[in-house]
């Protein structure tokens, strides 16, 4: 009598567990839609591998559980291509001529006459990444290798399998054999929060750590890993574009079709893809992905023009081993090489002390560079950057260029001293020479001048005329620009003694424009404590707080003369904005600045809307403003409800215990009725801030 097999029946069950995370892992991975949550696929995971562990024999080289396998290798076996992975021609001319030039190739050498209509074409982006070619055996991944130099590449298989978005079984077709070529990169959210573990790991004192210059670099060191447990950990992508060999598959007979089956089978296919016209709908193209190219959460250089039709691109065929239905149209290059001739310390306009490189200039992102940013000392430490070094410099869209790491091996015998930015300047600020002082937990060294800094003065004034702050309409950015550079304003105080005398001089100031101006800066002398604290530009201290603090305090000598323990006392000031208002008090040029614009006429009610001084009728009350009421305005309305106490929220919800509905109001009125609110027009709330 036979001994039953005890993993009968159990095969079906491991091989439909095995087809739900093929699908649940496409659906997450590929589509980014899943339909389950994370914990649920786990259970399924789990119910998998315990089955597997339990019976060896139901384990299958597609299984989600062999994603990581596999011994630390010595080496990567070579891979003889059965189809060679060409490169293809680059068209250097970044220009709309690089797309003309392609489209008049095509068009002489299929002998089309002027008069023939467009020729139709297949546009997809130039990823930045390592071109691989995945095997497929009978719907499963076999192999996976490198292109190398395009006739033999390396057998990467195991790291592969780490990918997962890398469907390890086709979806709905089992063809003998579908090589799928396609780029392993890595997103740039993915690389910051790689780079960001890194720094933690060395920080931590590992060892044979480091950090990484750019997403491609990365990419390519992680399938090149011989421990697959290493590549597992670097968060991989991966995009198909094109084909191998294929036995036992028609293949379309267009290259926009061929990517529409290769994304039915489960593989991921970028999305940023056209069918396009001629060389109009092809510079088009160029264009469009060009202004996109800084909000993709990848990498690419360029994109990439394939006449769409396979049968004319066997009619087109090869020269030299490049395709002549396909050419790569790049972008200017976002990275160069250059040296580092020095290193200055700029004064941001809010007091911020930034390290710039001075470089040998050099042509990157489509123009000609010579200053980089390093961000603060920290990253200037980290890179290890010095004067002397060859560095990488970046340049993406209208992003500042900046500085992404040395090539340590040009890296010259007498290169300087690791940067030390508080050293370098004696600490003192190199603008103003107040002392300069970087905050616990900061990154950034800042200059303490303030409010008297020539290089924070544009936008301390600009910060203390704001709608929110003092209210002084006119003086915008052209105007306070010309203001400093004349020499006219040199502090905040100066704009209370402006005359016309003095704007009159200005470059398009109209006689009516400066007494506009001038009219705007009298009206701003009767404010708010909280305004006026708020406009002063306090670190930490926005306009709530502002308000909060000036509802306490009441006076200003009071504020400016309160210990750390009393500021603690206001509602939602902690250590950090405690002590940033002590701070800012403690210098004497801002309490001089304070004492010059009292002298100058601003002023404001003493007391003013204090929990001790004043009833607060409106206090733990919700009240929602819409329309435009007859004499306030929404600010000065926004006012009055909170120096009562009230809070003013933006939406209407059961919590809210009245509605303030002038002209014009729209759908906050009809949810304040769909809900009962009761609703008040400007009479009414004056009503309700009678105490």
């Amino acid at each position: 009598m036979s001994t039953p097999d005890p993993s009968a029946g159990l095969a079906e069950r491991a091989a439909a567990l095995r087809q739900q995370l093929h699908h649940h892992a496409h659906r997450y991975y590929v589509l980014d839609d899943p339909e389950i949550p994370d914990a649920e696929y786990d259970r399924l995971f789990r119910d998998l591998q315990s089955l597997e562990d339990a019976y060896p024999g139901l384990r299958t080289a597609d299984s989600p559980t062999q994603r990581v396998i596999g011994q630390v290798l010595d080496g990567f076996a070579p891979v003889r291509h059965a189809v060679p992975m060409l490169s293809i021609r680059t068209e250097t001319d970044t220009t709309a001529g690089g797309a003309e030039a392609f489209d008049a190739r095509v068009r002489r050498e299929l002998a089309l006459a002027e008069a023939d209509p467009p020729v139709e074409y297949a546009a997809e982006l130039k990823f930045d990444g390592l071109a691989i070619n995945l095997r497929y055996e009978d719907g499963v991944l076999k192999q996976a290798a490198t292109r190398g130099d395009g006739e033999t590449g390396e057998d990467v298989t195991q790291n592969i399998r780490t990918v997962n978005q890398i469907p390890l079984r086709l979806i709905g077709v089992a063809p003998a054999v579908l090589e799928v070529r396609g780029e392993v990169y890595m997103r740039r959210d993915d690389f910051d929060a790689l780079n960001e573990r890194q720094r933690t790991l060395i920080a931590a004192g590992a060892k044979n750590e480091k950090t990484f210059v750019n997403p491609r670099n990365a990419a390519a060191g992680a399938v090149r890993q011989l421990d697959p447990a290493i590549a597992a950990r670097r968060p991989l992508s991966f995009f198909a574009y094109g084909l191998g060999e294929v036995l036992g598959w028609a293949i379309p007979e267009s290259h926009s079709r061929l990517m529409d089956a290769l994304a039915a089978f489960g593989l991921p296919v970028c999305a940023d893809r056209a069918v396009v016209l001629g060389a109009a709908g092809l510079t088009d193209f160029h264009r469009r992905m060009g202004d996109k190219r800084d909000a993709l959460p990848f990498d690419i250089d360029g994109v990439v023009y394939k006449v769409n039709s396979r049968a004319l691109q066997e009619r087109l065929g090869f020269v030299t081993r490049e395709p002549r239905w396909a050419v790569a149209h790049k972008y200017p290059a976002q990275e160069q090489m250059t040296r580092v001739l020095d290193i200055d310390i700029q004064v941001g306009r809010t007091g911020k002390l930034t390290p710039v490189a001075k470089l040998e200039p050099v042509f990157v992102g489509g123009t000609t560079v010579s200053n980089a940013t390093l961000h603060n000392e920290d990253e200037t430490r980290r890179k290890d950057v010095r004067v002397g070094d060859t560095v990488i410099v970046r340049r993406a869209g209208d992003v500042i260029p900046e500085v992404v790491g040395i090539v340590a091996d040009r890296r010259p015998a007498d290169v300087g001293e690791p940067f030390d930015l508080y050293r370098r300047l004696g600490g003192r600020c190199p603008v103003c020479a107040s002392p300069i002082e970087r905050e616990e937990g900061e990154a950034d060294w800042r200059c303490t001048g303030g409010l008297t800094c020539p290089a924070q003065r544009k936008q301390a004034l600009l910060h203390f005329a704001s709608r929110r702050a003092m209210d002084i309409e006119g003086l915008g950015d052209k105007l306070v620009d010309q203001l400093v550079d004349a020499g006219i304003v040199r502090a905040v105080p100066d704009l209370y003694r402006l005359g016309f005398a003095n704007l009159a001089t200005l470059e398009r100031m109209g006689e009516k424009s400066a007494q506009n101006l001038l009219a705007g800066i009298e009206k701003s002398k009767a404010t708010t404590l909280g305004r006026f604290l708020y406009s002063l530009g306090i670190r930490q201290v926005g306009e709530a707080t502002a308000k909060d603090l000036a509802r306490h305090f009441g006076q200003i000598d009071r504020l400016m003369d309160a210990r750390v323990e009393e500021l603690l006392e206001v509602k939602d000031v902690g250590p950090i904005v405690a002590d940033s208002i002590r701070h800012f008090f403690d210098q004497p040029h801002h309490r001089e600045v304070v004492e010059q614009l009292r002298a100058a006429g601003v002023h404001w009610p003493d007391h003013e809307g204090t929990a001790s001084d004043a009833p607060r009728p409106l206090l733990g009350k919700t009240l929602v403003l819409t329309g435009t009421l007859p004499t306030l305005g929404r600010e000065e309305a926004k006012e009055l409800i909170e120096a009562a106490g009230g809070k003013v929220s933006g939406s209407v919800s059961k919590k809210t215990h009245y509605v303030i509905a002038g002209e014009e109001a729209g759908s906050k009125l009809d949810k304040a009725r769909e809900l009962g609110v009761p609703v008040l027009d400007e009479a009414g709330l004056r009503g309700l801030l009678e105490p």
